[in-house]
């Protein structure tokens, strides 16, 4: 890369203009009209109909799964770059609409394939144009038989976009429009949430809790609606669960990751058994940074008073070359979206917080969302954002059917990018407080997936179980919350944060339940296909590419059978992934006695 590298994506290519573009507009109400076509069509499908009929259907459900996708892509920039753009906040509404119908139309194909008798079904699925189809077509008809009625189904997608959906946007309404007052050098500046937060990160203790206290001030403030929203959202799913007939909350979120609940409970256990190590490192770093114990707001600060920050073109050409010693392809990837400007990063006011990557099946492009300070974070997250791309991007020539990969999996690729870029950083440490800083910062993220996350997944659980005998106060939400996470940090540090429900997005999702282990999930999965690959003698790019094109078309356990041989329902394999982080924890604590002397 020799040209500077602009910092703001390019939406101008999928729909010329913007919010006012008119050929997003034009786009929108076509897909609105087809939908409704295509549903006509469907209702008139004979189950056991010819196989002609089945194909030209599928045909059509995949191209409209792939234009609905585009837009909604589209509408998550649009509404993320400028929280003010009310425009953008319409087409967010339309978007649910779009959703809701669509949703009614797959509702209608999965009951129609529950309806075909075995003996039709086995004649379907031989089928050459269907016959790829195999896994989604089988997992949505088995879905289908623990569904309600056609009418039920839809109205209950329909009640969704003005009751489930809705306490989402508000959520995010609230959110966008908060703004934190910080005073620096005797002014009083306003920032936006993500703004304040990367100010967490100063080495400087007092104003790193000086800024922590004005943004707790800031949730504090609006914990009520919060309360409302988080309430309301459970609220409606626990009911939509309750006409199902299931009593357990996660089956849905573990249906939509494709996992069973044995494999889940064995990587919580292998973790549990291991957290003590991950302890010693909080108390490592209260030591290096003179406290007794860490805060809530210690836990991401850096250990060095002065930090090396990398400029935007600095960060990029790092990452694509370490990317280019594990995988050619990865690299080039990872050089074109940079330099096509497909990557918006500018650190300005009006963005929405944290980050995210998405795609345009269509197109075949992707965008990646993150407010860039040039912190060895930021080129972690930029790194793992590019993960979630190439994911897509090796997928592109599928069928869109088969590109719908689940969370947890699609956490993989994402932290798999991610550890190479850190992994790296630390080889190429100078001095043994730089390799010390480097390895805090990698091991800071296995904290986060092992301790951080299972407070997300202990309050969420414990929560939904308070929601089903009623409202769950504001008050009782922080109490479970700071019972989470003294729980999940083994009760190392000194202060929790109450209001973390309320900050954190991911417990507001409407579209994944459970936004919390899907991510330890593909952080440690990710961390046995890395030793895997630097143990691999063949072409590991092939190896890697085939594994992520099945992860639309698998469970996460044939998944791993196939492409690592091992089996996620024993604790052998989540034992060898946690025993690489333990070696990083090891060689830290070492190190950090040495630099201490």
């Amino acid at each position: 890369m020799t040209q500077k590298l602009q910092p703001t994506w390019d939406l101008d290519v999928i729909f010329p203009g913007q919010s006012d573009s008119e050929a997003l507009r034009q786009f929108v109400n076509e897909l609105s009209e087809e939908i409704e076509t295509v549903t006509e069509s469907v209702n008139n499908l004979e189950a056991n109909g010819f196989g002609e009929d089945w194909e030209h259907v599928l045909k059509q459900i995949e191209l409209i799964t792939k234009k609905l996708r585009e837009m909604g892509a589209f509408i998550s920039c649009l509404s993320a770059q400028d929280v003010t753009d009310k425009q953008a906040d319409i087409y967010v509404a339309k978007r649910a609409q779009i959703a809701a119908a669509h949703s009614a139309l797959t509702k209608i194909v999965d009951q129609k394939l529950g309806a075909v008798t075995e003996a039709n079904w086995d004649l379907l699925l031989e089928r050459e144009a269907i016959k790829p189809l195999q896994f989604i077509l089988t997992e949505r008809r088995e879905r289908a038989r623990e569904q309600l009625s056609k009418n039920e189904e839809i109205l209950i997608g329909d009640l969704a976009i003005d009751g489930y959906h809705a306490w989402n946007q508000m959520y995010e309404t609230i959110v966008g429009n908060m703004k934190i007052d910080i005073e620096e050098d005797g002014k009083v500046q306003q920032y936006s949430v993500g703004q304040a937060a990367n100010k967490l990160s100063t080495p400087d203790r007092e104003q790193r809790e000086y800024v922590y206290r004005r943004i707790s001030d800031a949730w504090k403030a609006n914990e009520d609606l919060f309360g409302q929203t988080l309430n309301h959202l459970a609220g409606f799913r626990l009911q939509t669960y309750k006409h199902y007939g299931w009593d357990k909350v996660l089956k849905e979120p573990l249906a939509k990751n494709r996992m069973k609940e044995e494999t889940l409970n064995t990587m919580w256990g292998a973790i549990e058994k291991h957290k003590s190590l991950f302890a010693d490192y909080l108390h490592q770093k209260a030591s290096l940074l003179n406290l007794d114990k860490l805060s809530i707001f210690d836990v991401n600060a850096p250990i060095q008073s002065k930090m090396e920050k990398k400029s935007y073109d600095e960060g990029a050409a790092f990452i694509v070359e370490q990317f280019r010693g594990f995988s050619p392809q990865m690299a080039d990837f990872a050089q074109m979206a940079f330099e096509k400007r497909w990557i918006e990063a500018e650190d300005r006011a009006g963005k929405r917080p944290g980050g995210f990557c998405t795609s345009f099946p269509l197109s075949e492009q992707t965008r990646i969302f993150m407010t860039y300070s040039g912190t060895p974070s930021n080129i972690a997250t930029l790194a793992h954002e590019l993960g979630h791309g190439y994911h897509q991007y090796v997928m592109n020539d599928m069928n869109g059917l088969n590109q719908g990969y689940a969370m947890n999996v699609a956490e993989t690729a994402s932290t798999f990018a991610e550890m190479i870029v850190a992994d790296a950083s630390v080889k190429m440490a100078a001095t043994d407080e730089e390799k010390l800083t480097l390895l805090e910062d990698k091991v800071s993220r296995s904290v986060a997936f092992f301790m951080n996350i299972h407070a997300r997944f202990l309050f969420e659980k414990q929560f939904y179980e308070e929601r089903k005998q009623g409202m769950v106060s504001t008050e009782r939400l922080n109490e479970l919350m700071v019972e989470a996470q003294k729980e999940a940090y083994c009760g190392s540090l000194s202060e929790y944060d109450p209001h973390f429900w309320a900050s954190k997005l991911h417990f507001h999702i409407t579209g994944v339940p459970f936004y919390n282990f899907p991510y330890t999930f593909g952080y440690l999965f990710s961390q046995g296909i890395y030793t895997y690959a630097k143990d691999y003698k063949g072409d590991f790019e092939a190896k890697y590419t085939a594994l992520l094109r099945d992860t639309g078309r698998m469970t996460v356990e044939e998944l791993a059978e196939k492409h690592l041989q091992v089996d996620l329902s024993k604790p052998e394999f989540w034992e060898n992934a946690i025993e690489i982080c333990k070696q990083d924890v090891q060689e830290f604590l070492e190190l950090a006695k040495k630099v201490e002397k």
